[in-house]
């Protein structure tokens, strides 16, 4: 289906142009002719389909084709679980909207908190943004979301896990009644509590369902490594210097992990940035940005990044650490071969990865194929780096600070000192003279 054939404003249809979009993809082709209709949708796709694009489309039909009305702002709202997509979402918004004349806006935590306000409270035509600071400025009374007429939630399943749906609640219930505005629902998964929300909130939504039997993406060719915990990192230098890989996400499990690989890929010329859940979020904008232009050919994530960044040119997905959540496996991969590329995602299961393997194998209905590494792939000259040994749980001496490390004027401890207060007892009160006990 052409994006021609459909009933779109000249606005809408020139900012299509201009991002070299001609044919719907398969979700888009399902949603557009139901949700132009004004009817409430609930579609499920894999990622990387052109969700965004679908919602993104409706919601600026629908607002110009009341254009004529006296509307107060904010108009549509858009719910997105992380900080991540809301820039994503925005940036397509301003791509497609770029004709429309309509006022976008990105709220989210991390930066800009007087900016954002200001904005929000001038008012804007759309607005984008996560949970927490919405509902921040909503109850200082800097908006209102009495006018909302299109609201589309995306990554719904994704709320639930990172338990915003609490706050998802409480701002559906400041919207006007589910009949007085056009809903939509896009994820990757629309499992049972999805669905459930969806009937409380929504209007007999339309469920739209494109899911192959394959549930990675086509052109993703996957590779599997079995190997030793102590292999693992000589093999992931292998493979970075055999492979050639231009633009490569590593992904690990925790933020631990992910820091001392950064210090030994960096000590061993692979230069690379962090991006994980408590990277200040200009940070985190600034590293996005270098990966996305070039200037960063490897960038290491948490599975914060593993949903909803549209990166185009990866080349390479490596799971360095399989993902306990198999769902988590198809997402993260899902960085690679978008719109029609092709791309590789490898995989390296230690004596701890391979307890989730099983789980991945049966949510993606197929086998990862396996390769033996030879052993010239293996590097053995690498500089080593110790890691930091641990601060959580360590008890702290009195003078030091948070970090184990003494303060400049905190008095040093005397040698034996601590050994001589160990030693030391309290003395066992004497029972007086002719004192007898309860017993006698």
């Amino acid at each position: 289906m052409k994006f021609t054939t459909l009933d779109l404003p000249a606005q809408v249809l020139q900012g299509i142009a201009d991002t070299g979009f001609t044919d719907c993809t398969p979700i888009q082709e399902k949603t557009l002719p139901l949700a132009l209709q004004g009817k409430d949708v609930a579609g499920q796709a894999q990622t990387g389909t052109g969700k965004t694009a679908a919602f993104l489309i409706t919601l600026f039909s629908h607002l110009l084709r009341k254009e004529g009305e006296v509307a107060q702002r904010p108009r549509a709202l858009v719910l997105a679980p992380t900080r991540e997509l809301v820039v994503q979402i925005e940036k397509d918004a301003q791509a497609l909207g770029a004709h429309t004349g309509l006022t976008i806006q990105a709220i989210y935590g991390g930066v800009d908190y007087m900016k954002q306000r200001n904005a929000l409270k001038e008012g804007a035509d759309v607005v984008i943004g996560t949970p927490g600071r919405l509902i921040d400025y909503l109850k200082q009374k800097v908006y209102t979301l009495k006018h909302i007429e299109v609201l589309v939630i995306d990554e719904a399943d994704r709320m639930f896990d990172m338990g915003f749906i609490a706050d998802l609640r409480f701002i559906l219930r400041r919207l006007p009644p589910y009949n007085q505005r056009q809903n939509m629902m896009f994820s990757a998964t629309l499992n049972q509590r999805v669905m459930e929300l969806a009937y409380e909130f929504m209007n007999l939504p339309e469920k739209v369902s494109v899911s192959p039997e394959q549930m990675t993406a086509e052109r993703v060719e996957q590779l599997l490594y079995h190997t030793g915990r102590k292999e693992k990192f000589p093999l992931l230098l292998g493979l970075l210097r055999k492979e050639g890989m231009a633009r490569t996400m590593i992904f690990v499990n925790t933020k631990r992990e992910a820091e001392f690989l950064y210090e030994r890929l960096n000590a061993n010329d692979f230069p690379c940035r962090v991006i994980s859940g408590d990277v200040e979020q200009k940070k985190r904008l600034r590293i996005l940005d270098d990966f996305k232009s070039g200037k960063l050919p490897i960038m290491i994530a948490t599975d914060v990044a593993s949903r909803g960044l549209h990166i185009e040119g990866v080349s390479h997905v490596i799971n360095y650490d399989l993902p306990q959540d198999p769902e988590d496996y198809v997402h993260r991969i899902g960085r690679t071969a978008r719109a029609g590329a092709e791309g590789k995602a490898i995989s390296l299961a230690d004596e701890d990865g391979a307890f989730y393997l099983e789980a991945i194998h049966e949510y993606i209905k197929e086998k990862i194929p396996v390769e033996w590494a030879e052993d010239d792939l293996i590097v053995h000259d690498y500089k080593h780096i110790k890691p930091k040994p641990k601060v959580k749980g360590e008890v702290r001496q009195r003078g030091q600070s948070h970090h184990g490390k003494r303060h400049p004027e905190a008095p040093a401890k005397e040698e034996g000192a601590g050994e001589e207060k160990k030693r030391r007892r309290r003395p066992h009160r004497k029972k007086p003279a002719g004192e007898q006990t309860p017993a006698e």
